[in-house]
């Protein structure tokens, strides 16, 4: 009777599916109301401007979103198109001229940009009271130091995410697969500030499996496809997928999903999951910075 029971139980335990449009569209929601307040409070709106240089599509179409996500919210919104062919200091001029615009709060260049103009140098060319992508070497030092700072679109949504799931992250253990300056080393910062014990881990690392049977909070982001198998996950687990890997199934994360979503406590699907944070995230960014602006 008692195994009957047990797997009656086991049944009834479903697992959390974290839909980040929803998510994204609540917070999108709130920013809207924010955005409304400020405007009676100071007479104006942050605005966003981004610089698009060249055509690649993907690119086209991530700016058009963010575009139209910004009017939604009632941001003030720009976009500055350049071909490939500009040269860098029109570029880096441009950007000197919108660091010191006060109609303009947060500025966005594009990424990639072509091999004739220097990333670095674009990304430290924005001023990093106005660096919403939160690359602004400055920005990233604030951030590792528990100062205030723009946080990176991508944690930022991650981080959101694991908190709607659970509010109080302290003594957690977190591992953080993926070890770039996107994604995987602000993620261990922002779970650092909420008290967790933070292992980050790579494609490197050696037994990577027994690392993540000890997580109670995994973050995917290494761009392996379908990497964190079913058996690499421990019951009550929450597993966030940041991976958007193209495959011959079509498009999958860096978590094999029917696999994991047998045990896991709540996982994000990809896509539906991280994807739609990223944006509303620049637009809170925006906001901040606008916010501090005014202080």
């Amino acid at each position: 009777m008692y195994e009957a029971l047990r797997g009656t139980i086991n049944i009834l335990i479903i697992m959390i599916l974290i839909d980040g449009k929803k998510v994204a569209a609540e917070l999108r929601e709130e920013l809207k109301r924010e955005v409304s307040e400020l405007k009676s409070k100071y007479n104006k709106v942050p605005g966003l401007t981004v610089i698009l240089i060249g055509d690649l599509v993907p690119s086209q179409i991530y700016v058009r979103n963010k575009e139209k996500s910004a009017n939604e919210v009632g941001l003030k919104s720009e976009v500055i198109r350049y071909p490939d062919s500009v040269d860098e200091k029109t570029v880096l001029d441009k950007i000197k001229e919108l660091n010191n615009d006060d109609s303009v709060s947060g500025i966005l260049v594009q990424l990639p940009l072509p091999k004739h103009i220097g990333k670095q140098k674009v990304i430290e060319a924005i001023s990093p009271s106005k660096d919403v992508d939160g690359f602004h070497p400055m920005n990233v030092g604030n951030l590792s130091s528990g100062y205030e700072s723009s946080v990176p679109c991508t944690p930022l949504g991650c981080y959101l995410l694991i908190k709607k799931i659970e509010p109080n992250l302290s003594g957690k253990k977190a591992v953080v697969i993926g070890r770039s300056n996107l994604n995987g080393k602000p993620m261990t910062q922002l779970l650092l500030k909420e008290n967790c014990t933070v292992t980050i881990t790579h494609s490197k690392t050696k037994d990577l499996k027994s690392e993540c049977l000890e997580a109670d909070i995994i973050v995917a982001a290494v761009g392996i496809p379908e990497l964190v198998k079913g058996d690499w996950v421990k019951k009550d687990t929450i597993v966030i997928d940041v991976g958007i890997n193209k495959t011959e199934k079509g498009i999958v994360g860096d978590v094999a999903f029917d696999e994991v979503s047998k045990v896991a406590k709540a996982l994000t699907p990809v896509p539906g999951g991280v994807g739609p944070m990223t944006i509303a995230c620049l637009l809170k960014n925006t906001i901040e910075c606008f916010k501090r602006s005014q202080k």
